[in-house]
C-alpha cells in the first residue's frame, strides 16, 4: 500500500515527533555519507534537536576544518559580492561625471562665444541652474571675505584708538609737569612710542 502526501507542518504528538526525528536524522545522514562516497565531495552536516542535542557529520577531517573552510569561502564570496556592487557603483558615478564634463565644456564654449546651436533646451537649462549655483556661492565667498576685512579693520581702529588716548595721555602728562597748557604755542616735547602699539 502506497504512503499518502505528509503535510509539512509540526508533529504535535511528542511521541511521533520524536520518532519522526530520529528516522529523518538517521535518514539524512545516510544520504550525506551516500552523497560524499559516490560523489567525493566533502559533506557537514549539523543537526540540532528541539532538546539542544548536538548531531553531526563530517565525512572528510573535523567539522572545525570544514567550518573553516566554509568561512573562508562565505567572507572570498562576499567580497567578491561587495567588489561588483563598487565597480558598478564607480562605473555610475564616472558615467555621471563624464556626461558633466561634457555638459560643462558645451557651456564654456557657449560663455566664450561658441554659439548655442549644438546645446539643447535641457542642457541649457541644467547649465543655467549650475550659473545661478556658482553664482551663490561667489556671491557667498565675497560676503564672507568682506566680513573678514571689515573686523580686520575694525580690529585696527580699535588699536589705533588705544595709542591715540596713550599719545593723548603723553602729552597731558608732559604738559602738566612743565605747567603749561597743550594750547599753547611753543610747548615742545619728544613723546617715546612702544613699537608693539603700531604691530598690526
Amino acid at each position: 500500500m502506497a504512503r499518502g502526501k505528509v503535510q509539512m507542518k509540526r508533529i504535535e504528538n511528542l511521541v511521533h515527533r520524536q520518532v519522526t526525528f530520529c528516522k529523518r536524522r538517521a535518514g539524512l545522514l545516510k544520504k550525506a555519507k551516500e552523497l560524499s562516497i559516490l560523489c567525493d565531495a566533502d559533506v557537514g552536516v549539523i543537526i540540532f534537536s528541539n532538546n539542544g542535542k548536538l548531531y553531526d557529520l563530517s565525512t572528510k577531517g573535523s567539522m572545525q576544518g570544514l567550518v573553516e573552510r566554509y568561512m573562508k569561502s562565505a567572507k572570498g564570496a562576499q567580497v567578491s559580492d561587495e567588489d561588483a556592487n563598487q565597480s558598478s557603483e564607480s562605473e555610475e558615478e564616472i558615467a555621471m561625471l563624464k556626461q558633466e564634463i561634457q555638459l560643462l565644456q558645451k557651456g564654456l564654449r557657449y560663455t566664450f562665444g561658441g554659439g548655442s546651436g549644438n546645446m539643447t533646451v535641457d542642457e541649457l537649462d541644467l547649465l543655467e541652474k549650475h550659473l545661478e549655483i556658482w553664482i551663490h556661492n561667489i556671491r557667498s565667498t565675497k560676503i564672507e571675505i568682506m566680513f573678514q576685512e571689515i573686523q580686520s579693520l575694525k580690529n585696527k581702529e580699535g588699536i589705533l584708538k588705544a595709542a591715540n588716548e596713550y599719545l593723548q595721555g603723553k602729552i597731558e602728562e608732559q604738559c602738566g609737569v612743565l605747567n603749561i597748557p597743550p594750547t599753547v604755542a611753543g610747548c615742545s616735547y619728544q613723546l617715546t612710542i612702544p613699537n608693539e602699539i603700531f604691530n598690526f
